[in-house]
């Protein structure tokens, strides 16, 4: 299972989403961590006659987390609460995120037969690659004391691994997960202030190759990053600019938007939560280290 932590809530209240009304925090409530996931490498293995992708790739659980405050009732609120910055980088972009039956979250509670009050503080940016809506649910099937992979991945490719977490090779739409050894690492992430649709980055995988089934070979191990700088061409833009500071090839996590490099900051003079810019407009550099899986 993913590195989180449960802790029962004994504050009677908390303040509400944004200064909103405050929203009541009962002492059999519980507070979940929901930890992005990093994609190292992926490969496009196939297409099924379901229109589905088969996968096979690798990927890490990171230390940059959602927050779920799970308690009874009914009903879903977002907080965005972005990372720490060094000056006016864009907070983490939660703001178009639907709390409707369409949230991961939401689906997840339907796919397990449970209700409950969950107020979701998100810090992991939207439509960046890293599995931030994944490990949400994920998160919700952990505290139902769902572990199976196969309604997992109903939900999502990414969420079977975020039920499990630590490192893993990924295959087929998500559902194989074979765990790996872990590994103590550091990664430098740069987060451009926009997401990308996964769901178009796929679309623009299926033109490049024809509809066929073979996968696309690129020099940076991700047969997603040439579709996803088709669908949103200012990646490239922030792959340039990461490149020339770091002085490394930079890898896009999953469909995008994360750039990212190994190593943590400082190896390239660099601090968590600075930003690099473009003109007027700055993307949030982050350093993350790896989470190992805890026990089932």
């Amino acid at each position: 299972m993913a590195s989180d932590r449960v802790d029962r809530l004994m504050t009677p209240t908390s303040p509400g989403p944004e200064g909103g009304e405050a929203v009541e925090e009962r002492a059999d409530a519980v507070q979940i961590s929901a930890p992005a996931k990093l994609t190292l490498w992926l490969r496009v293995t196939g297409v099924r006659p379901d229109g589905y992708h088969e996968l096979e790739s690798e990927m890490v659980t990171l230390d940059l987390a959602d927050t779920l405050m799970i308690g009874p009732g009914d009903g879903l609120s977002i907080e965005p609460q972005p990372v720490a910055s060094d000056d006016d980088a864009p907070p983490t972009p939660a703001s178009g995120l639907s709390a409707g039956p369409d949230n991961l979250v939401v689906r997840a509670l339907a796919a397990v037969g449970r209700t409950a009050r969950v107020r979701l503080i998100k810090r992991i940016p939207v439509g960046a690659g890293l599995g931030g809506g994944s490990a949400d649910a994920a998160a919700i099937l952990r505290w139902a004391g769902c572990n199976d992979l196969r309604i997992a991945a109903e939900l999502g490719a990414d969420v079977p691994f975020c039920v499990t977490g630590g490192r893993a090779r990924v295959l087929g739409i998500g559902e194989s997960v074979t765990a790996l050894p872990f590994q103590d690492n550091e990664f430098t992430l740069l987060l451009p202030p926009f997401g990308v649709d996964t769901g178009a980055v796929y679309q623009a995988w299926d033109s490049l190759v024809g509809g066929g089934s073979s996968a696309m070979a690129t020099a940076s191990g991700n047969d997603l990053e040439a579709p996803a700088i088709l669908v949103e061409p200012r990646l490239a833009v922030w792959r340039d600019v990461f490149a020339a500071t770091t002085g490394v090839a930079p890898r896009l996590a999953g469909s995008g938007s994360t750039w990212f490099v190994e190593g943590g900051p400082e190896t390239y003079g660099l601090q968590s939560g600075q930003s690099l810019r473009i003109g007027r407009v700055s993307g949030r550099v982050l350093g993350a280290r790896t989470v190992p899986a805890t026990p089932l």
